[in-house]
């Protein structure tokens, strides 16, 4: 009897296994802010909740997903693998595939209309000249080839204009002068894709000491539902 007992717990125990394992990798999971870059709809300090199952079935432990079934649309805010690390980030859609992209003195414009974002903060006062490429074609691979990635304020204030590649997204930090996104690392492609946040479940000010515990959390931000931000 008390072995059978001991082979029900294992049995149960197993089970929630499982189930946490497939709720961490298919449907909910838990995020967090690590830099200023979607300041200020998103701190520093934000922990979040989002959906994974926005945009499609992704096979774990590989970046690759199928059976996809929806794509992201413009302004909407975005969890993501970067490209060129091992690490998950957050930025906002701007653009899809077959937009054009361009940015003219910090100004946003998708395919030649200039785009309204009331989310969009510019802490740095100072204006970069754009860079210096004449072929149009040649500006587009270089972006497409991670080419930029240390061109700086070269592709920070003046940009493009590039096409979003079949595929692909181009994402933005709302943090403009702040943010290193597709303007610098090119395209995302849907592969890359973990799904949206919807809520802050938590959060508070990285700069507070502990001790000062209930200055430091950020209640009105406990509950926050981010597609409302």
């Amino acid at each position: 009897m008390r072995d059978k007992k001991k082979s029900n717990w294992l049995l149960d125990l197993l089970y929630i296994v499982v189930a946490v394992l497939f709720i961490r990798a298919y449907v909910i999971q838990a995020y967090k802010i690590p830099t200023g870059s979607m300041e200020d709809t998103l701190l520093i300090g934000d922990f979040l909740f989002a959906t994974k199952f926005n945009f499609g079935l992704q096979v774990p432990f590989q970046n690759k997903m199928v059976f996809k079934w929806s794509r992201p649309k413009r302004g909407e805010i975005i969890i993501f693998k970067y490209p060129l690390e091992h690490k998950d980030f957050v930025k906002r859609c701007v653009a899809i595939a077959g937009d054009t992209v361009e940015i003219r003195n910090k100004v946003l414009y998708v395919n030649g209309e200039r785009v309204d974002e009331p989310y969009v903060v510019h802490k740095d006062r100072r204006m970069f000249p754009p860079l210096e490429v004449n072929d149009l074609k040649r500006y587009q691979k270089l972006w497409e080839d991670d080419n930029f990635l240390n061109a700086g304020g070269y592709v920070r204030d003046n940009f493009g204009p590039v096409e979003v590649p079949e595929g692909t997204v181009f994402l933005m930090g709302d943090n403009r002068d702040n943010s290193y996104d597709s303007r610098y690392w090119g395209p995302l492609p849907y592969d890359n894709l973990r799904g949206r946040p919807f809520m802050i479940h938590w959060s508070w000010e990285k700069g507070i000491p502990m001790y000062k515990l209930m200055r430091k959390i950020r209640w009105d931000r406990i509950g926050m539902i981010v597609t409302s931000i």
